[in-house]
């Protein structure tokens, strides 16, 4: 909902990806934000620059009587006192994907790229040859853009809205986009799909979300994307038929990504030589195949977000691409038992192609909600015979420093470090 007046929104959990974006978005638009979290970080200091209050007290004595809005991170659990305190006071309170859904309800060309891999990079894609069409638009991303300031959003005066539609918890179906891109649909967030299925049901129940005019883009390579089209009953465009635009960034699946954002830019009449032109110029965006730099030893730090077997594969496969002749030392935190459990057996086989592997411990991000536990000796048995390499317990982050410094590393190497937790804190350690 586009507010024609100042109101007060409160947003709990607004150091997440999504909600932080939110959260800066209708604070330039003349609202009176504020918010919480458990914990500071680089999201947080740049609201703060922003003049959006961060309390760190979540105990529900930051509620404000006088707030219009309460907005809660999926993060937040139904019982958090914050969201307890809120409806003692009847103040209207929404998910962050309900209120991104009635912000974008004042858009006429609202897109949304969905997908298990590749969401952020695609939608950064596509944000990077609207900008350089000058087509200014607004945008929300689950990263940090170099083309916005190393932010995660832009305020933009045109009627287009771009968007990263996160599927967990069905969250997109409360957007109603005018054009989707899908990227890939093989499953993820088995904490809350019970399978495979019910995930592709959600995609396709999100794709039935379009008008009647409204257009889907994806690969129709992929049988289960184009399983999903044919089922949803909407146009269709195939971006297997656009040329594979060459990019800054190493990886095939990054130039893949690159075809869905232009045949998006080719529906959006932006002519194709510049579109390109755009394209060539990324060179990728924070956590993703992300260059943090090079230490005295020569070697190179590069921290990621993957946490899935397919995007496990593809973010080694575009090292061994951008760096044939080096070793690559991989140190990789799963990201939650449940996650490393439902998918187990494609984790174990996702990392040949490195020299060595270490895994320092397996990331709890949702306490309350985990059903299952992994046995990490078990774990990294398994992952040396299945792919094999060595895999190695680091014993936590801090050990794991040591072990990579004292032990594993050698001048010219190439040290990756994956997952969706706490690990890329290591690659910022590493160059110190």
């Amino acid at each position: 909902m586009l507010y024609t007046v100042c109101v007060k929104i409160f947003c709990s959990g607004i150091g997440g990806i999504g909600l932080s974006a939110y959260a800066a978005l209708q604070k330039s638009n003349g609202h009176d934000v504020s918010g919480s979290d458990r914990t500071d970080s680089a999201l947080l200091e740049d609201l703060r620059g922003q003049g959006i209050a961060v309390s760190f007290d979540q105990s529900g004595r930051a509620i404000d009587p006088r707030i219009d809005l309460f907005v809660y991170s999926e993060a937040v659990p139904s019982d958090a006192s914050e969201r307890l305190r809120a409806q003692e006071l009847s103040i209207r309170s929404l998910s962050y994907p309900e209120a991104l859904g009635e912000l974008l309800r004042g858009f006429k060309r609202p897109i949304a790229v969905c997908g298990t891999h590749g969401k952020s990079s695609t939608t950064a894609m596509l944000g990077r040859v609207l900008l350089q069409a000058k087509t200014d638009p607004t945008i929300i991303v689950g990263t940090k853009m170099q083309e916005l300031g190393h932010r995660n959003w832009r305020k933009g005066s045109s009627d287009l809205f771009l968007l990263e539609a996160c599927e967990y918890r069905r969250s997109f179906l409360h957007y109603a986009p005018s054009i989707i891109l899908l990227t890939t649909c093989d499953g993820d967030h088995f904490d809350y799909y019970s399978s495979h299925e019910e995930y592709r049901e959600a995609f396709e129940d999100f794709l039935k979300n379009l008008p009647e005019d409204g257009v889907v883009i994806t690969h129709f390579t992929d049988p289960i994307c184009h399983a999903l089209v044919d089922a949803c009953g909407r146009r269709a465009v195939d971006a297997d038929v656009y040329p594979l635009p060459q990019l800054s960034t190493p990886g095939l699946h990054m130039r893949q990504n690159a075809r869905l954002a232009l045949a998006a830019s080719d529906l959006l009449g932006i002519p194709q030589k510049h579109a390109l032109e755009a394209l060539r110029g990324f060179s990728g965006t924070w956590r993703r195949m992300e260059v943090k730099g090079t230490t005295e030893e020569g070697i190179t730090v590069i921290d990621d977000y993957a946490h899935h077997p397919a995007e496990i594969r593809a973010t080694i496969a575009a090292m061994r691409e951008a760096y044939p002749n080096r070793r690559l030392i991989c140190v990789f935190q799963p990201h939650t038992h449940d996650r490393t459990a439902k998918i187990y057996d494609d984790f174990t086989r996702a990392f040949a192609g490195v020299d060595a592997l270490i895994i320092p411990d397996i990331y709890i991000a949702r306490s309350d909600i985990e059903r299952e536990t992994i046995s990490l000796p078990t774990f990294l048995r398994d992952i040396t015979k299945n792919s094999g390499i060595e895999a190695i317990d680091g014993r936590g982050l801090e050990e794991t420093e040591t072990l990579l410094r004292t032990k594993i590393l050698q001048r010219g190497d190439v040290l990756l470090c994956m997952g969706a937790g706490n690990i890329t804190t290591l690659s910022d350690r590493m160059l110190t």
